[in-house]
Parts: C-alpha cells; sequence; structure tokens
C-alpha cells in the first residue's frame, strides 16, 4: 500500500463513533481491527526505514565521532512527517478500504 495516497490527517481529530461502530457493529470490534491493522502497517514503516537507513550504517571504532549525513535525516524526516499508522488504519476502516474476516465462536 501506498501511504503517500492515504488521506489520513497528520494530526488526531474528534470522531463519530456512530460512523466508526457501523462498520463493524461493534465499537470495540472496529477498535481491535484498526489496533491489528496499525500493527501491520508500522511494521512495514519500520521495515522500509530499516532498510533506507541502512544504507547509511557507518562502522566507526571511535564513539566520540558523529557523523551527520544528510540523506539519512531527510530519509528520517520523511517517515516524521507521516500520518501515524493508527490513523491510517482509521482511515482505512472508514473508507471502506479496510479488509477484514470475523470468524464465529461456536459456545
Amino acid at each position: 500500500m501506498d501511504y503517500k495516497k492515504v488521506n489520513a490527517s497528520e494530526t488526531v481529530k474528534t470522531r463519530d463513533i456512530n460512523a466508526i461502530a457501523s462498520k463493524t457493529g461493534n465499537i470495540y470490534e472496529a477498535v481491535v481491527i484498526c489496533s491489528k491493522r496499525a500493527n501491520e502497517i508500522n511494521k512495514e514503516f519500520k521495515k522500509e526505514l530499516s532498510e533506507k537507513l541502512g544504507n547509511y550504517v557507518s562502522y566507526s571504532d571511535n564513539l566520540e565521532e558523529v557523523h551527520e549525513n544528510k540523506e539519512q535525516i531527510e530519509v528520517s524526516r520523511h517517515y516524521e512527517k507521516l500520518p501515524k499508522p493508527s490513523l491510517i488504519a482509521l482511515e482505512e476502516l472508514l473508507t471502506d478500504n479496510l479488509w477484514y474476516s470475523q470468524t464465529e465462536e461456536k459456545i
């Protein structure tokens, strides 16, 4: 998924609980679905970020040396400006771009 194209807000804003609950029929199920999706998105972010920052790793024996790498700083700033994974997951749920399935427990 291209997170640059997701129209999620970068800041937290008040949402209508009834609109969120109407997607699943239960607000608690919607929260669980969004939290699981947010964890998936966060793992993808971490993987992409570590791959991109892995190119700039310098192995130095001297701990006193500090290297500033402009490209590394720009990559980090890009990921800092992205919306939080929880906001992306909630936006996906509200715009019906999130697929989920429910399993029924037999009692």
